[in-house]
């Protein structure tokens, strides 16, 4: 079946449908990643956006039931190159167009991806919409400039759990705020003897201390940070009160509370390689990553906060630091799956804050 990508600047890319019909709108962005497409479909960071994966063959090791970051996909819509209809792999369960079709989630191959990565780097992500079938163009175009930007919207509250969960039997207390948490986040800490408090995004910071945490973890999520202030205020609430570490949306969230501001990226950071040096050692880690919002380095707090790591591809903001209390984050993935796992002692090193804080 025939299908369309309609951007709001008037592009329109026509290719061939695979998984759901009908039509979706989204933010459309790029992900560099040459492996872990299955992870990306179900990472709750992509709710609201239409992803497409600048690595041309997709599909090739099929879907298994083990390499989900969350219970199902939360992409809009899935661009590729060339879709594999015959995948091989000792783990494969189903086709990568079987998943799609299972959850409702559109498929476009056949177009020029590499092209349309141009053009986003170019002109910055733009609203799409995805549709299959005959369609108008000029309408969807039209449909596209009207569709609500990404900044706006509440986007976690779709894509979290709605009550407080707990997860393993471990010597250390750890609250976890699900903003979109990716099950590695969860598996990482597990390893690493927790015991972990789920807890729905808009919890209070006096309900999270009613768990009696020895640390807390602010998890990645989609959206704009601005864009769900009670976090913030929640967040502000409990620095001083046990060791924070925040991750991705959780380290912009502890950014705003320490009373810096965010903006929005041309086009984002999204794959697994992704250069990242921690300013106090030299070290250099390839870092998995997935945002389009960063820190204003200019706007934190220099009696406070230092910025403890810098991407080396444009020298944004990768890492925050309270210069007396156990408060730090990372704006990358140092679950590191899909891509590399550089960055794993993070988790050491936020565990160590708790056991010197006990």
């Amino acid at each position: 079946m025939i299908a369309y990508l309609a951007l709001e600047d008037g592009t329109v890319l026509q290719g061939t449908a695979f998984g759901s019909e009908g039509r979706q709108f989204g933010e459309v962005v790029f992900n560099t990643g040459m492996t872990g497409y299955q992870k990306i479909l179900t990472d709750p960071s992509y709710c609201g956006q239409i992803v497409m994966l600048t690595y041309p063959l997709v599909g090739n090791y099929g879907v298994n039931q083990d390499d989900y970051e969350s219970p199902r996909p939360w992409v809009r819509g899935f661009v590729i190159k060339e879709l594999c209809d015959y995948p091989s792999n000792w783990r494969y369960w189903i086709k990568l167009e079987e998943f799609l079709n299972k959850h409702q989630i559109i498929g476009l191959a056949g177009i020029d991806t590499r092209a349309l990565t141009r053009r986003l780097r170019s002109f910055g992500t733009m609203r799409g919409i995805i549709a299959t079938g005959e369609q108008d163009t000029a309408r969807l175009v039209q449909e596209t400039q009207s569709s609500p930007s990404i900044s706006g919207q509440d986007l976690i509250t779709a894509c979290t759990t709605r009550e407080a969960q707990t997860w393993g039997d471990g010597a250390l207390r750890v609250v976890v705020v699900d903003f979109g948490v990716k099950q590695n986040i969860i598996r990482s800490l597990l390893q690493r003897g927790c015991t972990i408090h789920l807890v729905p995004p808009a919890t209070t910071a006096e309900e999270i201390m009613d768990f009696h945490p020895q640390g807390v973890v602010l998890s990645n999520g989609p959206g704009d940070p601005k864009d769900v202030g009670y976090a913030v205020e929640t967040t502000r609430s409990l620095i001083g009160k046990c060791p924070v570490m925040g991750i991705c949306l959780g380290h912009q969230i502890l950014g705003l509370a320490f009373g810096g501001d965010t903006y929005k990226l041309k086009f984002g950071h999204r794959g697994a390689n992704h250069p990242v040096k921690e300013l106090a050692t030299g070290r250099v880690a390839i870092t998995s990553q997935n945002h389009g919002f960063a820190v204003d380095d200019g706007s934190l707090p220099n009696d406070e906060v230092i910025i403890s790591h810098r991407n080396l591809n444009d020298g944004t903001v990768e890492g925050l630091q309270h210069k007396t209390l156990p408060v730090f984050s990372v704006q990358y993935h140092p679950e590191g799956s899909p891509g590399p796992m550089d960055s794993e002692y993070l988790f050491d090193r936020f565990l160590e804050m708790i056991k010197t804080a006990v």
